[in-house]
């Protein structure tokens, strides 16, 4: 079978064409789609700026001249973890990484035709910035969504403070401040995916997808693959975490939780006492903040957050400890949440020096 697939015929071939050039992103024309392979799978194909740079390049061109775009991770077992955050906490290298990256996320927030994410394994931080602005996200059984920032002293990034806050039931802020997965059907039920997919027909949708030519044909292809979703594994908590990640401060979640009184809610307790205290405010104050704004005005707040999380203590810490030490014993700089006070939450949202804000690639001069 395969070398019939690979022989050149005259009708009905499937004009594969590829860059192989830059090794960490792969990008192929495949009649009339765009597909992007995140190409770093020993890493689980984290982003670098090398990365970001180029798919930003590559995401404007395409807009103009393809019907839709496919992205995917190489491997197995990622469709992206995250941003390369050992290069991240570089005062420098960080800045720079986020502006890129920033602008990928919104410029995939606007895209004019139909970007589908196959997010198939693990998907965190920036794995899901390049996944969930795009209009169609598939997700299969080995799709795990997470968004782990509080854990390592910075704070759910990529447009998270857009996204987080509009899914149902206050599920954003507890996945924001809790770090908690999602797994296969459930990232559905989340509204984080749009479809589910078996991930062994993957490659049947990427090249009967790749022969559509507008957005119908895509939606109504995508609906005939999607397997509906069972019961949701939260489902019996929802309404705990309805309830208690309603609250306005991260104290006051912590005390409803306490009144629940089940395994869970001593897990999720548990859980917050593990994370940066002060990544633990910022958070919430940045998703309280996001659900009044639109994408780009989410994004330019994350971007002074991340600045100012490469110029202080607590990211940088959590980093070493969880990273490159692996000691997982971060000294934070505050001990408690008590002793995280609100001009030091403020502080990181003050905006930046007018020549350091974030600027978006379209912005008009």
């Amino acid at each position: 079978m395969l070398k019939l697939r690979l022989l050149p015929r005259t009708t009905g071939i499937i004009k594969r064409t590829m860059s192989t050039q830059e090794q960490d992103v792969l990008f192929e024309n495949l009649n009339n789609a765009g597909i992007i392979t995140l190409n770093r799978p020993k890493a689980l194909n984290s982003l670098n700026t090398s990365m970001v740079t180029k798919l930003l390049q590559q995401l404007r061109d395409w807009e103009n001249n393809k019907s839709l775009v496919i992205v995917k991770g190489a491997g197995e077992k990622a469709f992206c973890a995250g941003g390369d955050v050992k290069s991240a906490i570089d005062r420098v290298e960080g800045p720079r990484f986020f502006h890129t990256e920033y602008n990928v996320n919104y410029l995939i927030g606007k895209y004019k035709i139909p970007y589908i994410a196959f997010i198939n394994g693990v998907t965190m931080g920036g794995g899901v910035g390049v996944s969930v602005h795009g209009r169609y996200r598939v997700a299969t059984e080995k799709t795990v969504v997470a968004m782990p920032e509080t854990k390592i002293g910075l704070f759910p990034d990529v447009g998270a403070s857009y996204i987080l806050p509009r899914l149902q039931v206050n599920l954003g802020m507890y996945l924001g401040l809790t770090g908690d997965r999602l797994k296969g059907k459930d990232v559905v039920k989340a509204g984080i995916a749009t479809h589910f997919v078996s991930s062994k027909r993957l490659y049947e949708l990427e090249k009967l997808l790749s022969r559509c030519t507008n957005d119908n044909e895509v939606l109504s292809l995508l609906n005939k693959f999607h397997e509906p979703s069972e019961e949701f594994s939260l489902a019996d908590n929802i309404k705990h975490i309805n309830y208690c990640f309603a609250a306005s401060t991260v104290e006051e979640i912590i005390e409803r939780l306490e009144k629940v009184q089940n395994d869970w809610s001593f897990k999720i307790i548990q859980t917050l006492r593990q994370m940066c205290p002060g990544s633990l405010k910022i958070t919430l104050r940045a998703l309280q903040r996001g659900a009044q704004l639109e994408l780009p005005q989410c994004l330019k707040m994350e971007y002074r957050l991340a600045c100012r999380a490469t110029e202080n203590h607590d990211f940088p810490e959590g980093v070493r400890a969880l990273l490159i030490d692996k000691d997982n014993k971060p000294k934070w700089q505050h001990s408690s949440l008590s002793d995280v006070d609100d001009d030091y939450v403020e502080d990181y949202f003050k905006k930046l020096p007018q020549d350091k804000e974030l600027q978006f690639f379209d912005a008009k001069l």
